[in-house]
C-alpha cells in the first residue's frame, strides 16, 4: 500500500479545513493509499514557504519518511504565489515525492519517479490563474473601500470617531491615577512622560479636564 500525506489550508481563521480533509481521505480510502500524516493551516497562501509552517513540517517529513505522494484538493492549497508553490514543487520532486491535485487528477511524477511535464505545465498555469485572483480579490476589497470613502465625503459623512467624542472626567480618574497624582506634586509634563509613557499632548489633557488646571 502506498504511503500519502494530506496537505489542506484555508486563508482565514474563520475558515474550516476539515472539509477538504474528509473529501481527502475518503478518496485516498477508496484509491488504496494509506494517509501517514495531514498537514493542515489557516494562512494566506501568499506567504512564502518559510512562513508556513504546514510546508516546512510537510517538507521536512517526506524527506524522512517513505511517503510517495503529497495530496491536496486544488493547486492554490498549496499556495497562491506562484513562485512559492513552484519552489514547494521542486523540493517534492527532488525528494521523489509526487504532489497529486484531486480536483484536476494531476500528478507531477511519473510512474518511473520523472518529472512530468504536461502535470508541471498545467499546474504552472492553474497557479498563475489563482495568484490572478487573490490579486483581483485585493483590488475590488481596495476599490470597494475607496468607493465608500469618497460616497461618504460627497453625502457629508465623517469618518472615523465622532467629533463629539469626550472622555469624562471620571474615565480620566479611573485611566489615569497615576499621572494625575504626578500632576498634583507638580512634575514636569515631561519628566511624567518619561515616567509614564504618556504623551505630553495627553497629559496636557488630563490636566485640563480631570485637574482643571
Amino acid at each position: 500500500m502506498e504511503q500519502v500525506v494530506i496537505l489542506a489550508r484555508v486563508s482565514t481563521d474563520k475558515q474550516e479545513y476539515q472539509r477538504q480533509l474528509n473529501e481527502l481521505n475518503d478518496y485516498c480510502n477508496g484509491v488504496g493509499w494509506n494517509v501517514k500524516a495531514t498537514f493542515c493551516n489557516k494562512i494566506s497562501g501568499a506567504k512564502s514557504i518559510e512562513e508556513r509552517t504546514e510546508i516546512q513540517e510537510l517538507l521536512q517529513y517526506v524527506k524522512t519518511h517513505q511517503i510517495s505522494r503529497v495530496v491536496c484538493l486544488s493547486i492554490d492549497r498549496l499556495g497562491r504565489n506562484t513562485l512559492e508553490a513552484l519552489r514547494a514543487i521542486q523540493c517534492l520532486n527532488e525528494n521523489h515525492v509526487a504532489l497529486f491535485v484531486k480536483n484536476y487528477n494531476l500528478e507531477t511524477l511519473t510512474p518511473d519517479g520523472k518529472v512530468n511535464p504536461v502535470a508541471s505545465l498545467i499546474c504552472t498555469i492553474l497557479l498563475e490563474i489563482a495568484s490572478m485572483e487573490r490579486l483581483t480579490i485585493k483590488e475590488r476589497m481596495t476599490s470597494g473601500r475607496n468607493q465608500y470613502i469618497a460616497r461618504c465625503r460627497k453625502e457629508g459623512v465623517k469618518m472615523g470617531r465622532p467629533s463629539t467624542y469626550r472622555k469624562s472626567v471620571d474615565t480620566y480618574k479611573s485611566q489615569y491615577t497615576k499621572e494625575i497624582s504626578l500632576l498634583k506634586k507638580n512634575l514636569s509634563l515631561r519628566n511624567i512622560s518619561a515616567i509614564t509613557g504618556t504623551s505630553i499632548n495627553t497629559l496636557r489633557r488630563i490636566k485640563k479636564v480631570a485637574i482643571g488646571a
